[in-house]
């Protein structure tokens, strides 16, 4: 196999590494544009509190005037509670921070972004501007007690991204040796497998972490009609993303046990000029097939035979006579 040949078998785990690059940087991308629908999409985790219901008993312990009319607003405007507390139709959750908006005509009209952040977690105590009060009437200590949980884990999870983005570009960086010598892949190997376990890494916390996250919502915050729900998109482009590593690394191994890029006419050169290079016997000048066994005698009055033909003859050739002669002639 020649340089051509060390070139395609580099060129499939480049081209998976570039594909799992891509979407990594699709993952970190989601949330940051407001204006972009498709970016939009990319979520984790989605919290929808358009039928948010709040009820008069539960609001007994808050400090809220507590009589006949606030208690009739509350029961039947669902909507003049959700303005006090400025709470959108929905709120979506992603790597660096979380956008929140409002249904129109049944589609999501995102209106606000948060700024980005690193080792971003979603705090709806916060977010929902809830005071100690009424986070302890709302949110139930197991509730609370996750969202502890999950803040730490979030913190992780970035940094599981981080490594996984830096080590994927820099794979692409060592790829490029990966061409002139096996050695340049197996660099490369090692480099892909510590993407790949870090991708992988990212991809589990995230899918575990917001499903539980997601299973709290739903039965915590259940009798408020708040549900919780997963980015089905987000999930696509981050599992793709370990499989076009995984399958890199894959590739990776394989180059640099195999594809040396070493010529097959250097590996075969010197048998083929060992070919090229074989006698056989010819014809002898006086007829037959070239000399035949030869007698030697010795001994008083011997004559060595002449076979008929002057020896004189012989050096009336142009040529020098050859009993074998270069087979490739």
């Amino acid at each position: 196999m020649g340089k051509a040949g060390r070139f395609a078998c580099i060129f499939t785990p480049m081209g998976l590494t570039i594909a799992s690059l891509i979407c990594l940087i699709i993952v970190g991308m989601g949330g940051t544009n407001r204006k972009d629908d498709n970016l939009n999409n990319l979520y984790f985790f989605r919290a929808n509190t358009t039928d948010i219901r709040v009820n008069a008993t539960d609001l007994t312990d808050l400090n809220i005037p507590h009589n006949a009319l606030t208690d009739a607003i509350i029961q039947q405007s669902t909507n003049v509670a959700k303005n006090a507390l400025d709470i959108k139709d929905f709120y979506h959750v992603s790597l660096w921070n979380y956008c929140a908006g409002d249904f129109d005509n049944d589609k999501d009209k995102v209106t606000y972004c948060s700024k980005h952040t690193s080792k971003f977690w979603f705090n709806p105590v916060e977010v929902w501007g809830l005071n100690n009060t009424v986070t302890e009437h709302v949110f139930s200590k197991e509730l609370r007690d996750g969202l502890k949980v999950y803040k730490e884990v979030a913190k992780w999870m970035f940094v599981a991204y981080v490594i996984a983005l830096v080590s994927t570009i820099v794979e692409i960086g060592v790829g490029i040796f990966a061409l002139f010598s096996r050695w340049g892949s197996l660099a490369t190997t090692i480099v892909s497998s510590v993407s790949s376990v870090f991708l992988i890494a990212f991809a589990l916390t995230s899918t575990i972490l917001y499903s539980t996250l997601m299973g709290s919502f739903n039965t915590a915050l259940k009798k408020y009609n708040i549900h919780g729900s997963l980015g089905h998109n987000m999930y696509v482009v981050v599992w793709l993303a370990v499989l076009f590593s995984f399958a890199a690394g894959v590739f990776w191994l394989f180059s640099s046990c195999c594809c040396s890029g070493r010529s097959n006419r250097i590996k075969y050169g010197d048998r083929a000029a060992r070919k090229g290079t074989n006698y056989e016997r010819v014809d002898s000048p006086q007829g037959g097939r070239g000399y035949g066994p030869v007698n030697f005698q010795s001994g008083p009055g011997f004559q060595a035979p002449h076979h008929g033909v002057p020896l004189n003859n012989v050096g009336h050739k142009e040529t020098a006579y050859e009993p074998y002669r270069r087979a490739d002639v």
